[in-house]
């Protein structure tokens, strides 16, 4: 009698336990996201559990930037029936973004209430990662997220430089530039990266190419706010396609351009007119034919300045876009494209604000389709995109301060874009650019050398 008891307060104790360490369990929240340290173009895997049937959740993102800002998204969500929350698979509600969004926390990241406006958010040493600090908190929270205590956070890296990538600084017979060679023996095809009209050296896309096996030079060709002081010409982008060719992990007979921007409008100048810049395609994001940059650039910008008067200004925001409206039918005021004989790729946002891409992309078929070389074009269009087209997750940025190459003035300039279609079209663009890198510089067969 007394073993039956005993063994009764025995297994009495262990089931008492078992549902002490069962709320204990439950209690804490496990925050599991994959990868923690990754490139930025990987899709994060983020699960939470041991969460209550049922219960609202917010899930916030907080990154400090270079600037010392600080950006912020996050989602509100509803666990199932486990207790469980899956990014991937489960909608937020409400917040920086809704529905489905496995990269909802990356891509519609803001500046915090009460920051600077007119903030951009880009990375400039590329050397160390973006930090991001995630975090779960208990019901449906929209603001104050410093002053709570969260039920569970987590650190994670973003790199746009993947482990075995090496940077090399170019400052070579007057070019300025960054040189990032993919892990491994080499050579690899090569590709020469230029930005816009901001100017500066962007290193962040020729350094995550590079991650993706392409040997990338970031051009430096434009100094913000000295544009009196600009020597940039034709001659100078014909020595920095030489100096990438002739480099020993290069592939010289695999090359390609790819431009964002103003440095769109140089790459389709820089195909047609130059006996030097000879590449196995190309890629032109947010460019335009127009202009047509064939001597010095100063002399490009002065030929812009004529049309000035175009410019609206609406809500104090800059809107470029009419400068090169309507698309000249005068064909020596446009690139003519009717010469084009390597693979272009046109990455075009449907919304762009600043530059007419969308008009020019269907002026740049036309001539084309005429010249019978229309078979070497790919266009891709995406409605409600704006001008600034960068790798994935990038957030978007509708307006940004802008700092005018004539001097030292800032402006407020307007892109253009919304966050949900912006943030697709990036996502979509730069898997169909990597796809067409390979194609014509892995995978197609090398022009014979004249």
């Amino acid at each position: 009698m007394w073993e039956i008891q005993g063994r009764l307060g025995r297994l009495v104790k262990m089931l008492t336990i078992k549902r002490l360490l069962s709320t204990v369990v439950r209690a804490c929240p496990l925050l599991s996201i994959k990868p923690t340290r990754g490139l930025v173009d990987e899709k994060l895997q983020i699960v939470v559990r041991n969460l209550r049937p049922k219960q609202d959740v917010t899930l916030h993102s907080v990154h400090q930037s270079e600037d010392k800002d600080f950006w912020e998204a996050f989602g509100h969500y509803v666990s199932d029936g486990n207790g469980t929350v899956t990014v991937a698979k489960d909608a937020s509600l409400s917040g920086t973004y809704v529905g489905v969004e496995a990269m909802g926390l990356m891509w519609s990241l803001r500046p915090v209430p009460g920051s600077r406006t007119g903030l951009r958010f880009r990375k400039k040493d590329v050397l160390s990662p973006l930090v991001f600090h995630i975090s779960v908190h208990d019901g449906h929270v929209s603001q104050g997220f410093t002053q709570l205590t969260p039920l569970e956070s987590l650190v994670i890296e973003r790199w746009y430089m993947a482990p075995g990538v090496r940077r090399f600084d170019i400052r070579e017979r007057g070019v300025r530039g960054t040189l990032f060679i993919p892990p491994g023996p080499g050579p690899f095809p090569g590709v020469l990266d230029m930005w816009g009209g901001g100017g500066g050296l962007v290193e962040y896309r020729a350094a995550l190419l590079a991650s993706h096996g392409f040997a990338s030079m970031a051009l430096e060709y434009l100094t913000p706010g000295e544009l009196k002081k600009l020597k940039a010409d034709v001659n100078y982008f014909e020595t920095a396609y030489q100096i990438l060719q002739n480099h020993d992990m290069v592939r010289r007979d695999r090359l390609a351009l790819c431009g964002l921007s103003f440095g769109g409008c140089i790459t389709l100048s820089m195909i047609v007119y130059s006996k030097i810049i000879q590449p196995q395609c190309c890629v032109c994001i947010s460019g335009s034919h127009i202009p047509v940059i064939k001597k010095s650039l100063d002399e490009t910008f002065e030929d812009i300045r004529k049309h000035i008067n175009k410019i609206r200004i609406e809500n104090n925001q800059h809107i470029w876009r009419d400068i090169t409206l309507p698309v000249p039918t005068d064909p020596t005021l446009k690139v003519d494209v009717a010469r084009v004989t390597c693979p272009v790729l046109l990455v075009v946002g449907g919304d762009d604000q600043n530059l007419p891409t969308l008009e020019a992309s269907e002026d740049i078929q036309h001539i084309m389709e005429k010249a019978g070389n229309h078979h070497l074009l790919q266009v891709l269009i995406y409605p409600g995109a704006g001008h600034l087209i960068e790798p994935p997750y990038s957030p978007h940025h509708r307006a940004t301060n802008f700092i005018v190459q004539e001097g030292k003035d800032k402006i407020l300039l307007l892109w253009g874009g919304q966050a949900k279609p912006h943030a697709d079209a990036q996502e979509d663009s730069w898997e169909k650019l990597l796809a067409f890198l390979q194609q014509h510089l892995y995978h197609a067969t090398p022009q014979a050398e004249l």
